[in-house]
């Protein structure tokens, strides 16, 4: 019991006191304290009246949460200990629950798990992508029974992924390097051009390109620094920094020729824009370019080459075929491209492998 006497007391003499702590809703520890009482008796008893009646609202309150409302508490709760690319995902993902908002969470069936499957395998998305979709919903139920102590294992148990032995993975869509020249060609913009180039041949994320600043280039060395990434979230004038999606994202890596006297060229042309300093983003000025104007300037020079359309992302793609199909080293792509683990690197571009497979036969038929 957590009753107290205060040094002072009321006009009509109450001293005595109760304070408590507990629980909220939304996951908050908050602390209470009582008005005070005559004796020890009445701030005990008011104490025990108190905590009771604490946690029959709070089991009213709980057993009442809809989806809706759970979705809300999440998105509070995890806003400030995940990534905004992550908060970005949750939130792109709640329109494919909508069909759940109105279902209280302790009348939620496997039968409307099912339901909400079927729904989602008529909309034309990947299975990745379904999958995605559904473990968030298991994050939501996990929450759910985490803090505020549901039980969905009548549920959980029979709840399954999302399968499509049918589906055909879709291929990889990249430049070579001809077709590069071509696309690279058509762009008389050296800004525009060096991004290109970054991406090319360092195969930079569109958020690490988007993130340089002339100090982050080593001219002397002749070297990049990857140190921090733009999120996509933001674009314009409205821009946040984040670290690079993993620890092995961060890496600096040599420049190619082309590129190294590119942005030189670039860097003598930023000069004269008023308030220049290194802080100043490679591609814009003290704003970050916008991904509209990236994937704009791309379409266009695609257009403009007779080349097919490839994502922004798919330079990186690119940049991979580029180093593996000329012999590169599976560790050096790996460190270049700043995958965390070799088998990342593997398993994306296995089907690049293949001339790498046949060098290794002609290496024994040789002996």
């Amino acid at each position: 019991m957590a009753i107290y006497k205060a040094k002072d007391k009321t006009k009509d003499g109450k001293q005595w006191f109760f304070r408590v702590s507990y629980i909220d809703l939304y996951g908050n520890r908050k602390l209470f304290k009582s008005k005070k009482f005559l004796n020890k008796k009445e701030a005990q008893d008011a104490e025990v009246k108190y905590l009771f009646n604490q946690s029959q609202r709070s089991n009213e309150v709980q057993s009442d949460i809809t989806f809706e409302e759970l979705i809300s508490l999440f998105i509070d709760y995890k806003k400030d200990k995940v990534r905004i690319t992550t908060m970005k995902g949750y939130l792109n993902n709640n329109r494919y629950l909508e069909s759940f908002y109105k279902v209280k969470l302790k009348d939620f069936t496997i039968q409307q798990f099912e339901a909400w499957k079927k729904d989602l395998n008529l909309k034309n998305m990947s299975t990745i992508y379904k999958n995605d979709i559904y473990k968030y919903l298991k994050q939501l139920l996990n929450y759910a029974s985490k803090w505020y102590d549901f039980n969905f294992k009548n549920v959980y148990e029979k709840m399954t992924n999302f399968t499509n032995p049918n589906e055909r993975k879709k291929e990889m869509l990249f430049f070579t390097y001809e077709e590069f020249q071509r696309f690279i060609a058509v762009e008389d913009d050296i800004r525009f051009k060096c991004l290109f180039e970054t991406l090319y041949y360092c195969g930079l994320r569109r958020g690490e390109a988007r993130g340089l600043t002339w100090a982050d280039i080593d001219f002397s060395k002749k070297t990049l620094s990857v140190n921090k990434q733009i999120c996509s979230l933001y674009s314009g004038t409205h821009f946040q920094f984040t670290d690079p999606k993993t620890k092995s994202s961060i890496r600096t890596i040599p420049l190619p020729k082309v590129l190294c006297d590119d942005l030189i060229l670039l860097k003598e042309q930023a000069k004269k824009v008023y308030g220049f300093t290194d802080k100043y983003f490679i591609f814009g000025d003290a704003f970050p370019v916008g991904n509209n104007t990236m994937m704009d300037h791309k379409n266009m020079n695609c257009l403009k080459a007779g080349l097919h359309q490839i994502r922004l992302h798919d330079f990186r793609h690119s940049c991979a075929s580029l180093l593996i199909n000329n012999g590169a080293n599976i560790t050096i792509v790996a460190r270049y491209l700043g995958h965390t683990k070799i088998d990342e690197t593997l398993n994306t571009y296995s089907h690049l492998f293949v001339n790498a497979m046949d060098d290794v036969i002609n290496v024994i038929d040789n002996l």
